[in-house]
């Protein structure tokens, strides 16, 4: 019981993490970031609810939905490990119409080849005046390779949304601060320490990992922001009706 209670903790640590997290999280400033943001952004996005990428849904809890609907890419892997209502071919949406409320897409487009036609489907599927929540990697490692395919700049991003029907509501940037570097390096050491073991992963993120975490919190007290250089995007939007 007690080491079931301690793994349901460290899982939600990876997640929302609290100051425990500076700890046993490799990508605390990462998802410390996301979990600000979307926490402070939940209440704008109520009713029908379509989370693409979605994943082991961590944030579902935020949300005041009415239905909260998990989508993923049919894969054998996702269907084992993804908490999906759906799955789809990674092109057309299984869903009609003006289907949802709002749409959350959480570090997901990186990993679209055709970004073009999933914006189209997300405009498609989403009410009018529909809410958009997005977030996505600026600066970060090749990951979950080969499906990692774009990095994009805020700029870009504003490009792509209001080229497909969107207005931007708020263009935020998350971790633009010299937390941005202690991340990289915490991942860089993550990466390259990586075992089978998530008891000897735990061990080596406490030894060596959270030693950059904390004088990553120090140095973001003592040194100036930089809005040129961050994590992620988040994006709140609305589809133009």
């Amino acid at each position: 019981m007690l080491v079931k209670s301690l793994r349901k903790h460290i899982h939600k640590e990876q997640f929302q993490p609290s100051f425990i997290g500076i700890f046993i999280n490799p990508f605390y400033f990462a998802r410390k970031g996301l979990y600000i943001h979307i926490h402070s952004l939940a209440h704008l996005i109520n009713g029908k609810i379509l989370d693409v990428g979605c994943g082991q849904k961590p944030y579902e809890y935020l949300f005041n939905a009415t239905n909260y609907v998990g989508l993923e890419i049919d894969t054998p892997e996702n269907h084992l490990y993804k908490k999906a209502d759906y799955f789809y071919d990674g092109q057309t949406f299984p869903f009609p119409d003006c289907s949802f409320d709002g749409i959350i897409c959480n570090q997901v487009l990186e990993h679209v080849f055709t970004p073009d036609t999933f914006l189209l489907e997300v405009n498609r599927v989403l009410k009018g005046e529909g809410v958009f929540l997005l977030t996505v990697p600026f600066i970060w490692d090749e990951h979950e390779q080969p499906y990692d395919y774009a990095r994009y700049s805020s700029f870009g991003l504003r490009y792509l949304l209001e080229k497909h029907g969107f207005e931007i509501l708020e263009n935020r940037k998350s971790m633009a601060d010299i937390r941005a570097i202690f991340q990289l390096i915490a991942g860089f050491i993550y990466k390259k320490t990586l075992t089978k073991s998530n008891t000897i992963n735990l061990l080596i993120t406490i030894i060596l990992i959270s030693p950059f975490n904390i004088l990553g919190e120090f140095a973001s007290w003592l040194l100036p922001q930089n809005d040129d250089l961050y994590l992620d995007n988040v994006i709140l939007a609305k589809k133009v009706a």
